[in-house]
């Protein structure tokens, strides 16, 4: 979502590093320069302006420090006042009583639907029980909608398809089933408008009444940009709203909602919406949102989502083979299908400090370039796969006639299995990660931030090869330079 945000700023700073000194005139630049990357971001207009105040104000009156360049500088305080704008700190939900009630509320076609399956299912896996109310009456299709999600996640949904008088089923939904079946948190999804009128707002001014939502959620779609602001202050004043869920975000909007609703309201967003799946909804952390949108990576959301998705028995199984050095290509595949679980390699990429540039850089990080790879895999008899010393060219030639693919394409994925079983043997984070082993708090240099690890060792016949090169260049050097004389 903020990648034509995140080009602009690392543009600035780009610019800024090239700097020796920080003086007035190239903060100035540095300043009108992230105005206008704000403002094309959907951010404000007033917001933008009280930002670039702040940091310009910071520049200037910041000591220089030595050893630290002044892009670094700039870097440093940007980023700061990025986590101050969004929030200092993640919050979390409040869960006073119980059973704690949750109303979400917002225009039709932000994905309030959806987003109360999403929040169920994530209450649900934090032991919580949950139940469902179904408030749109005015569409039976929502209805029919979170019925269907409900079955899907194992949460039950109340329903009454008869009435059309919200808060009444909003009560009976809280005191006949939350209170009798012990439930911990009831999640009210209430119906939207193309746009805000007198009569939504007093139906959920009844809403609020009657049932006392421990939490007003404004479930807003982040391809709003500065509209957003506006519908948050409309529902802020009419429900006093406890937070917000953006969604959307893994779409191409320009992020300019995330970066103001918060400013404008005074309250937090809580969680954000990074796609259709049901287990798509992640806390909302200020200081790490902050990190990607200045390309400084976010390597603590990618262990935290490896370590929900690969399996303990799996990882356990791996961390033996690669104290073994018995890496073959049975874990090769597995390899291939926890970077999928992850998102792939360019999401796991953005993931890390400079890691979207060098994404946007590499070739082959198709998603169907890994699925051909995957076949050519399975095309292996289960004895090549345990033992990846077997393989030769006759062996190459029918597994590329097996898969449908080039002999070529079988010979690079030979290539690239012997280069990740050399890094692998060296520990590189991907090892690591893959592997369930401790990751250290910073990433090693090497590819990728640490992700692969460092460079592969040279082999002694490489070394003396490239010795004999540089003496002949060396050589050739002063041949050149006698003839000159």
């Amino acid at each position: 979502m903020f990648e034509s945000l995140s080009d602009k700023l690392h543009d600035v700073f780009r610019k800024l590093r090239g700097q020796s000194t920080l003086t007035e005139a190239n903060i100035a630049d540095a300043m009108r320069e992230i105005r206008l990357a704000l403002l094309e971001a959907d951010v404000n207009i007033n917001i933008a302006s009280e930002f670039i105040e702040g940091v310009k104000a910071e520049c200037i009156g910041r000591d220089v420090v030595r050893s630290v360049s002044p892009g670094q500088q700039v870097v440093k305080i940007v980023h700061d006042k990025l986590v101050e704008l969004l929030g200092d700190d993640a919050s979390e939900l409040e869960f006073k009583s119980k059973p704690t009630v949750i109303m979400l509320v917002g225009l039709h076609g932000s994905g309030k639907t959806t987003t109360a399956g999403k929040l169920a299912l994530k209450l649900r896996r934090d032991g919580k029980k949950v139940l469902l109310v179904a408030g749109d009456v005015y569409r039976p299709a929502a209805i029919d909608q979170l019925e269907i999600i409900g079955r899907e996640i194992n949460v039950p949904v109340y329903t009454e398809r008869t009435s059309v008088n919200v808060a009444a089923i909003a009560l009976n939904a809280v005191e006949q089933v939350g209170r009798k079946e012990g439930c911990d948190v009831v999640i009210i999804d209430t119906a939207g408008r193309l746009q805000i009128d007198d009569t939504m707002v007093q139906e959920l001014v009844r809403i609020r009444q009657a049932v006392h939502p421990d939490e007003v959620l404004l479930v807003a779609d982040a391809a709003l940009g500065q509209e957003a602001v506006s519908v948050a202050e409309h529902f802020h004043q009419a429900l006093d709203l406890t937070g917000f869920i953006l969604t959307k975000l893994d779409g191409d909007a320009r992020g300019g909602a995330a970066l103001s609703i918060r400013k404008v309201t005074g309250r937090p967003v809580k969680f954000v919406g990074l796609g259709e799946k049901l287990d798509s909804l992640e806390v909302f952390y200020p200081e790490r949102m902050a990190g990607r949108i200045l390309g400084m990576g976010d390597v603590v959301s990618l262990v935290e989502k490896a370590a929900a998705e690969i399996d303990e028995e799996e990882a356990k199984k791996l961390q033996e083979k690669l104290r073994a050095n018995k890496f073959d290509y049975n874990d090769f595949l597995t390899q291939f299908r926890q970077i999928s679980k992850l998102g792939g390699m360019e999401n796991i990429l953005k993931f890390l400090p400079g890691g979207r540039q060098i994404a946007g850089a590499l070739s082959g990080l198709d998603p169907r370039h890994f699925a051909r790879m995957e076949a050519v895999i399975l095309s292996m008899t289960p004895e090549e796969r345990s033992n990846p010393d077997l393989m030769d060219f006759s062996r190459k030639k029918r597994i590329a006639r097996g898969s449908g693919v080039p002999i070529e394409m079988v010979s690079n994925l030979v290539k690239q299995f012997e280069s990740m079983r050399k890094m692998m043997k060296h520990n590189g984070m991907l090892g690591r990660l893959m592997s369930g082993a401790p990751l250290p708090e910073t990433p090693a240099p090497g590819t990728f931030g640490g992700l692969l690890g460092g460079p592969a060792p040279i082999s002694k016949k490489e070394q003396d090869r490239k010795k004999r090169l540089a003496k002949l260049a060396r050589k050739e050097r002063q041949k050149q330079r006698k003839r000159r004389k």
